[in-house]
């Protein structure tokens, strides 16, 4: 398939190369801030791409797996050079904050029994809390509006989530199924399957993937590869799946552990899914974490780089659509019972209740600003930890 240029005045390849590692630095507050900075710098301001292209990348970061700011990302690089032009701009936005991850899970390895370390996450854990429940409300407010179907179905799956205490990914695939067929059934004339292929595949491929509970390479990158294949609708999505696998399943991680590798996600620049990396690291080491890198950030890449332009033609289908609408109302409702499930370990006296209360107070009322929150949290932490 031939990749026309963004636009007659395109940057090239290696201005977007530039671009993206400084982003990738200092790109905090969430996707939809990182989205915003690429439009006003790339479209406005340098005239790189042509806004109907950008729309295009924004569009099908809202309809395949994977969370949308690194999407955006590498349909940059894909209107560019392609496949290559992807993979290009995607590493540098990935590379800052891998290497900072790294490095606190460095320090946490070695020093996690300290009482300092241990005081800084008894006021961080809290927060996160209110950071995913209202990034849970908020997605499903987004997808959901005021369809009756789609509340029903994010009910269903934060019940049982919340319930079971473990996520359940074939809930995300009939409930893209169910609103797929609601919406343009085989009966009202032929429905175009071709462009459900990749969703449904990696859909499929993650319910199957996994089951042992060695903590050998191949089985953490197979985790991984199945995790980032079922990130509908926001990166956070993917908090009860790593959950429901290192925790529960694998036991890779202890509860606090993990809450701990969340809050890493949320701290550092760039897409909150590079807490695979804190997670690998913890498991495996340096190997680990990039085996887990390359795991989670595959699935996202393979979605833009081989059906892109294909899927941006067919996304109005109302298949395509309404499977999309159905995973995603799912999404936000196990992203609800995962924050009940995870609240229990952070929320474990009055004063970690009181952090939570306030964090909770800080995110409606400030915007994009959860490394702030973080840092509050964690001073609040060492005041308040015995």
């Amino acid at each position: 398939m031939s990749v026309p240029r963004a636009s007659p005045q395109a940057g090239g390849l290696r201005r977007l190369v530039r671009y993206f590692v400084g982003l990738g630095t200092w790109g905090f507050g969430g996707p939809i801030a990182t989205v915003g900075y690429m439009q006003r710098d790339l479209v406005e301001r340098r005239g790189w791409l042509k806004r109907d292209d950008f729309l295009d990348g924004v569009a099908l970061g809202q309809t395949m797996p994977g969370p949308l700011a690194a999407q955006v990302v590498m349909w940059c690089g894909y209107l560019e050079a392609g496949a290559l032009g992807a993979l290009a701009t995607a590493l540098p936005f990935i590379a800052p904050s891998f290497a900072l991850v790294l490095a606190v899970a460095f320090f946490y390895v070695r020093y996690q029994g300290l009482e300092v370390v241990q005081a800084l996450f008894y006021g961080i854990a809290p927060a996160v809390m209110a950071v995913i429940a209202v990034a849970a409300v908020n997605l499903a407010r987004l997808t959901n509006e005021r369809d009756i179907r789609l509340w029903v179905i994010s009910a269903i799956t934060l019940a049982v989530t919340a319930l079971t205490g473990t996520e359940i990914a074939i809930l995300f695939v009939v409930a893209g199924l169910v609103i797929m067929l609601w919406e343009a059934p085989p009966f009202r004339g032929k429905v175009a399957n071709i462009p459900l292929v990749v969703p449904l595949r990696l859909a499929t491929a993650g319910v199957l993937l996994g089951g042992a509970d060695s903590a050998s390479l191949v089985l953490l990158g197979l985790f991984f590869l199945k995790a980032g294949a079922f990130i509908f609708g926001s990166g956070l999505a993917i908090v009860p799946f790593l959950r429901e696998g290192v925790v529960e399943q694998h036991h890779w991680l202890t509860e606090r552990q993990f809450l701990d590798a969340v809050a890493m996600g949320l701290i550092t620049p760039g897409p909150v899914v590079i807490t695979a990396a804190f997670i690998g690291y913890l498991v495996r080491g340096l190997v680990g974490a990039l085996v887990a890198t390359v795991a989670i950030f595959l699935p996202i890449y393979l979605g833009v780089a081989i059906p892109g332009r294909w899927f941006v033609r067919h996304r109005a289908h109302p298949a395509l659509r309404g499977f999309v609408k159905g995973a995603t109302a799912a999404a936000a409702g196990a992203i609800g019972g995962a924050t009940i499930v995870l609240t229990r370990g952070a929320v474990v006296d009055w004063k970690t209740g009181f952090i939570a209360a306030v964090a909770l107070a800080f995110v409606l009322r400030f915007k994009n600003r959860e490394p702030v929150l973080v840092l509050l949290a964690a001073a609040a932490g060492l005041l308040l930890h015995r």
